[in-house]
């Protein structure tokens, strides 16, 4: 199923930067390592520039957490304050713990050699058996190279270690849909939705999911010419679609989910609806490489609109 395929576009994590606007969002640019990985939530903003720093826009008033990791550091976590915005320093400290760097061996890794990457996420496990990330990780990459039953194993081993791990439940959910097993559809939808439950209704990766499910099923139902049920399946998938986008953030995997979102509306020939999606999507990422394309999007769509006479 295309399906399989589309998780793999939600792995490209970038940066933002903007101003602060009048919807009670700020600019937060942090200062910290040079080249170190940004969480904002949970929800990775990139990386910081060879100063160390990283501007993120649209940060909503309220309390939030920054994580932060680099190389040969010990990761560090700061409780961003309700209204703080401005420069936001964050200093880490370096570590010769052989978990954490073996770790982070592994997360360099794990996109450009799988094979040495479960090799280092071992080795992280070896030195530290309850890591719940590093079995994360290692599922992650198992998922990667259809192993999935090491998948299932991993993430077992990841829950053994933190109980209630709403990302360990929206990667099996990804695991099921990928085994495409008996029954896994049911099961991947039941574990997006616990990791949905256990992320306290943060969880954009397995909205996502429950997304691209729920498209899934509707261009199948399409194709059955069952024209109700992939309606339904449809309206079920923009709705998924759209809290991902709003949870996100800003943060660069919206691009992906925006124009799936855009193409869901087209796929229900609500045009404006997807034309409402595109300009929101070429105000938050002006300057993306699928800019382009995404207007010359509207120009089809309205081009439509003016022949269909809607």
């Amino acid at each position: 199923m295309r399906i399989k395929n589309y998780f793999s576009l939600l792995l490209v994590c970038l940066f933002c930067v903007a101003a602060t606007s009048a919807q009670g969002q700020r600019t937060v640019t942090v200062v910290t390592e040079p080249k170190a990985s940004v969480w904002l939530d949970d929800i990775l903003r990139g990386k910081a520039d060879e100063s160390g720093k990283l501007i993120i826009k649209s940060v909503s008033n309220g309390a939030h957490k920054i994580r932060i990791r680099a190389d040969g550091f010990k990761e560090a976590s700061h409780n961003l304050l309700a209204t703080q915005k401005g420069e936001v320093k964050i200093a880490l400290v370096t570590t010769d713990d052989k978990a954490e760097l073996a770790f982070q061996e592994a997360e360099r890794l794990a996109n450009s050699d799988r094979e040495k990457a479960v090799a280092a996420y071992r080795a992280a496990i070896a030195a530290r058996p309850k890591y719940a990330e590093a079995h994360l990780g290692l599922a992650r990459v198992l998922l990667a190279m259809n192993n999935f039953d090491g998948a299932f194993a991993a993430i077992k081993e990841a829950r053994k270690s933190r109980p209630a791990y709403a990302e360990a439940s929206a990667v099996e959910g990804r695991i099921y849909i990928s085994a495409g097993d008996e029954g896994g559809e049911a099961k991947a939808i039941a574990a997006f939705k616990r990791a949905v439950t256990e992320g306290k209704n943060f969880q954009p990766e397995a909205l996502t999911g429950l997304g691209l499910l729920y498209k899934e099923k509707a261009e199948a139902a399409g194709s059955e010419g069952d024209y109700e049920a992939e309606e339904a399946n449809y309206m079920l998938a923009a709705g998924y679609f759209k809290k991902a986008i709003a949870q996100l953030g800003g943060a660069p995997d919206a691009i992906t989910i925006y124009q799936f979102l855009g193409l869901v509306y087209e796929k229900m020939k609500k045009y404006r609806e997807a034309i409402a999606v595109y300009e929101e999507f070429l105000r938050a990422f002006p300057d993306s490489n699928e800019a382009t394309a995404v207007q010359s999007f509207i120009v089809q769509l309205k081009k439509q609109i003016r022949e269909e006479g809607q």
